[in-house]
């Protein structure tokens, strides 16, 4: 039995089961009146922080220069070489012109960590707009908190000023104990989010500043937040979800204060702006660590929030089997997670466009050939090299449940390619769970315990429009595009600009791979073992 598609659609009314009207409008209404009970309550948070709760760090006492260090970068290995040679420029100009600079962030982190940083952010004493007045191409972006981007030997630094940071924080007479510099670079450690984000680096003098024992948590591999915990995460809600993209990629754990606030205050984050939802998840997904991001967004119940089909869709499979391995989503990422890293991203087609071929099988399981063909285009590009891959390799096949059946051997190649083609309109009809919330609440039907949810559309229809024309696998130019690939080998530039030609290969690599993990016709780009493990630095500790 085969399905028939009008235009290259299915009618929707025959694929998801149907809700009475009432029920629907229920179900609107109680989802409506749980989202504003949210967004209330983060507002009175945040009101709250301000007007009771935003005690200066001196009255915290978490001033105690006692337990101030200096490390000098060359004994835990770090060179000048790292840092780009346009950070280096940078630096070097701002201190010609008698400021100071650091290297400040996550960037001090990765090199300490012996990881690539994903860029090099700057500090200095400069004020934003003395900063513009030393580069000839510089804007200041940002309203919380501004920075400048200077543009500079083909690169964009982010440089932001102490001054800028700081004009809010009370404490301006420099206590007796410590001098004026060390005061000025703890004030600023004290607006950060975690205390491995709050390094400062001179790779001049080679010196690493401490001022809130971060070298110590990366050494104990430790999430901790600078402040206590439940005071930051009702300051900045995002900053549980940048926790969460930090521990996922670094392999960290959370101290129980941070991971206790955590549980506490997870649910606010309905109450961000949409654009920055997506700029996290795109953080956590498509940055080389997409699978363990999904587990600590499932354990802090966060995912059910951001993708509420896919987290009733794994807690079913945990109640189906233990075998984690057998999960079919846990796959398709961990593939990802093979080929990207924090120096090689993907634009978030990738990884939207993983959901969408994901939602489309669980709702409608797939002849694993139909699958193998699918995704062999999408690699290929051609027909004729599709099928014949397709069938070569469908019998090594692994075995998911629900997604994918057992494959037909006798089925021709014209009613093959008839069933490809209604398994992409399906997929891209799937991208609308991802954009609209009145489908996503029908797909999740299927998971009756999960309705109504407190989900989030946070992806727009233009995004969808773009990721589904990643399943257009009939279209011309998708052949005489790839006949034009020299190479097997993926052009991550192109990827993390989104170009639809690239992001279709790898997204058929991917799938090919999750079909059949022993796969061996493709070079293996795996991240090195020393970039997914944190570097222990005890030495500094002897």
């Amino acid at each position: 039995m085969t399905l028939s598609c009008a235009n290259g659609h299915l009618s929707r009314s025959r694929l998801l089961p149907s809700l009475s009207s009432s029920f629907s409008r229920l179900q609107t209404l109680v989802f409506e009146l749980q989202r504003w009970k949210h967004t209330f309550v983060g507002e009175s948070l945040r009101n709250s922080i301000r007007d009771t709760d935003s005690k200066s760090p001196l009255k915290l006492g978490l001033f105690d220069p006692s337990t101030w260090r200096t490390v000098d970068s060359r004994t835990v290995g770090i060179r000048k070489s790292l840092i780009s040679s346009s950070t280096l420029l940078v630096l070097r100009i701002l201190r010609s012109r008698g400021f100071e600079s650091y290297l400040v962030g996550g960037c001090v982190r990765d090199l300490l960590l012996k990881r690539t940083p994903k860029d090099f952010d700057v500090i200095t004493t400069a004020s934003l707009e003395q900063i513009t007045r030393q580069f000839h191409k510089c804007r200041i972006i940002g309203r919380r908190f501004p920075i400048c981007q200077v543009h500079i030997l083909g690169s964009i630094i982010e440089v932001s000023s102490f001054d800028a940071r700081q004009k809010n924080v009370k404490e301006r007479r420099v206590p007796n104990s410590c001098a004026e510099k060390d005061f000025v670079r703890w004030k600023n450690c004290m607006e950060r989010d975690f205390t491995i984000n709050s390094l400062f680096f001179d790779p001049f003098d080679c010196t690493i500043y401490d001022y809130v024992g971060g070298i110590k948590d990366i050494r104990t591999s430790k999430v901790c937040t600078v402040i206590p915990a439940h005071l930051s995460f009702k300051e900045d809600c995002a900053r549980i979800l940048r926790g969460l993209r930090i521990a996922a990629r670094l392999g960290l754990r959370f101290s129980k204060e941070t991971a206790d606030a955590i549980q506490a205050y997870s649910s606010h984050i309905i109450t961000l702006d949409k654009a920055r939802l997506l700029m996290e998840l795109n953080f956590m997904l498509a940055y080389g660590a997409a699978e363990s991001s999904i587990r600590l967004l499932q354990k802090f119940k966060l995912l059910e929030i951001l993708l509420p089909f896919h987290a009733a869709y794994l807690a079913d499979q945990t109640k189906q089997q233990s075998d984690e391995s057998s999960v079919m989503l846990m796959k398709l990422f961990s593939n990802v997670d093979k080929l990207l890293a924090a120096e090689r991203p993907s634009n978030y087609y990738l990884w939207l466009g993983l959901l969408a071929f994901h939602l489309a099988l669980v709702e409608h399981p797939q002849d694993a050939l139909v699958v193998w063909t699918l995704s062999s285009i999408l690699y290929h590009g051609t027909w004729s090299k599709a099928t014949e891959f397709a069938r070569q390799n469908v019998k090594g096949h692994d075995q998911f449940v629900p997604e994918i059946l057992e494959p037909s051997e006798s089925k021709s190649d014209e009613l093959l390619m008839e069933e490809t083609y209604c398994l992409a309109s399906l997929i891209k009809s799937s991208v609308d769970a991802l954009t609209r919330i009145d489908v996503l609440q029908q797909s999740l039907t299927r998971y009756p315990e999960f309705l109504p949810c407190l989900g989030l559309v946070f992806i727009s229809e233009k995004m969808g429009k773009n990721v589904a024309e990643l399943f257009d696998v009939l279209r011309k130019d998708i052949t005489s595009c790839d006949e034009k690939r020299e190479t097997r080998e993926i052009n991550f530039e192109l990827l993390k600009r989104g170009d639809l030609g690239e992001t279709r290969f790898v997204l058929g690599k991917v799938i090919m791979d999750t079909m059949n993990c022993e796969l061996t016709h493709f070079k293996s780009q795996n991240v090195a073992l020393a970039e997914k493990k944190p570097c222990l630095l005890s030495a500094l500790f002897k």
